[in-house]
């Protein structure tokens, strides 16, 4: 089956719709799209949409229980991926608004510079700028030559 063409959300569940607003709209830049009403009519907000790009998005649930996500090494969806152009300037605007990396940038075992930072739940989130001699782009090579 080809017919998937890209990841069109993530969805995350928040504890403090506040406090996320703030780090992902305030400090990271994401735009707010929308917000929906919960479906059964009762007060409150039920999601946020915020955008990555026209066809990419996060989604906020409130109202989250406990007061982390599970740790790296349960099952669970592990960490979202943010694709950068250039890493450093992502750095020094991190910096600026005040978010600590987790992970200091390196390079990364599949030939990009990475580095990582958590959301106010402890959501990790890894930055990812993609070189030229990535592992993903000589896959993408190998892939395109096998179906020519």
């Amino acid at each position: 089956m080809h017919a998937f063409k890209s990841i069109a959300h993530v969805a995350l569940k928040v504890k403090d719709l506040d406090r996320s607003l703030d780090f992902y709209v305030n400090k990271l830049g994401f735009d707010e799209m929308m917000r929906l009403d919960k479906p059964d009519g009762s007060p409150g907000v039920w999601l946020v949409y915020l955008r990555i790009t026209d066809d990419q998005y996060l989604e906020l649930f409130p109202e989250g229980q406990g007061d982390r996500a599970p740790g790296r090494d349960a099952t669970a969806i592990n960490h979202v991926c943010l694709g950068v152009d250039d890493i450093d300037e992502v750095i020094a605007d991190l910096d600026k608004a005040g978010i600590p990396l987790t992970i200091q940038k390196k390079m990364g075992a599949d030939n990009n510079w990475q580095c990582w930072i958590d959301d106010p739940d402890g959501n990790r989130i890894e930055i990812m700028q993609l070189m030229p001699d990535s592992f993903q782009l000589e896959a993408i090579k190998r892939l395109k030559a096998k179906s020519a």
